[in-house]
């Protein structure tokens, strides 16, 4: 009984020192235990449930490893003797019953109130962007601003350019999401969140879902839904800015401007630099060459 009780002390202490040795910052990087770093609020909220679910199983399993180390040492052999047998412990196997009941309860909970969370909308976001994805591109639409044709601004990709999303910082964007075709997925790595896009909304789906970005950068977006031949190719850019920033790329694109030049007049470069356009005939070339080399170094 001493050992047991020690184990569960020692490992009791290297919990605590864990937390101490990370200074009590949810944040960083080992209170993450590999989740990846996220840029918006709803992604902090999807972090926290992560960290919570991954120290309650650290915890159960610490007591489930010093209960089996107890009974092994302390129900070893000692003699040739058979020990008293129990067929069955009523009050045992109901606490078994009950304890992962509750275990189980209480992720459901901390998860639907995550879900909702992430998954909720305000009435009057700040911000409102138009997704509207085709076979094999994105086109983004800005329906607050408009364009000196009365247009709603929008940028749209093709084959020799990356369609780049612009987004403000500290405000709340929803995304209204369609598709002029198949099922696509709107994805953004760093937003740790993807929203499959069904044409149509005859199933009561609705293509609709809110972030606030908290973090200046340029991210890649890709779709994430095999949507036919070259779906693979379906990228576009999320470049996050500050909102007076915003407020100018917007002023410079109603007065005329393109993507380019209204990035460009805030300081920003004007094309793609987490990605790039495919070249489907020099890509496969190429891909056709390597392979060709490889296969000939390897007969050789």
């Amino acid at each position: 009984m001493a050992r047991g009780s020690r184990l569960a002390r020692v490992a009791a202490l290297g919990l605590l020192g864990a937390i101490t040795l990370s200074g009590c910052d949810l944040n960083n990087a080992f209170w993450r235990f590999g989740w990846p770093a996220g840029i918006t609020d709803q992604s902090q909220d999807m972090r926290r449930l992560w960290t919570g679910s991954v120290i309650a199983a650290l915890i159960v399993g610490i007591l489930v490893w010093a209960l089996i180390l107890y009974s092994v040492v302390r129900h070893r052999k000692r003699s040739d003797e058979l020990p008293k047998q129990t067929a069955y412990n009523l009050p045992l196997e109901i606490v078994y019953t009950i304890i992962p009941f509750i275990i189980i309860a209480v992720l459901f909970f901390f998860t639907v109130q995550t879900q909702d969370k992430v998954q909720a909308r305000s009435a009057h976001p700040d911000v409102t962007i138009d997704v509207n994805a085709f076979k094999w591109n994105w086109q983004f639409v800005y329906p607050q601003a408009k364009g000196p044709d009365g247009t709603p601004v929008n940028t749209i990709g093709s084959t020799t350019e990356i369609p780049i999303l612009v987004l403000p910082t500290d405000r709340s964007i929803r995304f209204q999401v369609a598709s002029a075709d198949v099922i696509h997925s709107f994805w953004v790595p760093e937003f740790l969140f993807k929203l499959d896009v069904i044409p149509g909304n005859e199933n009561g789906r609705d293509n609709v879902f809110q972030v606030t970005v908290r973090k200046t950068g340029a991210y890649v977006g890709r779709c994430a839904e095999l949507c036919g031949a070259y779906h693979a190719f379906m990228n576009f850019e999320v470049r996050s800015v500050k909102p007076d920033q915003y407020a100018s790329y917007l002023a410079a694109r109603q007065k005329g401007m393109d993507t380019r030049h209204a990035l460009e007049s805030i300081g920003l470069p004007g094309t793609a630099v987490t990605t790039h356009p495919f070249n489907l005939t020099t890509d496969y070339q190429q891909n056709t060459t390597s392979t060709v080399n490889s296969g000939s170094s390897n007969n050789g």
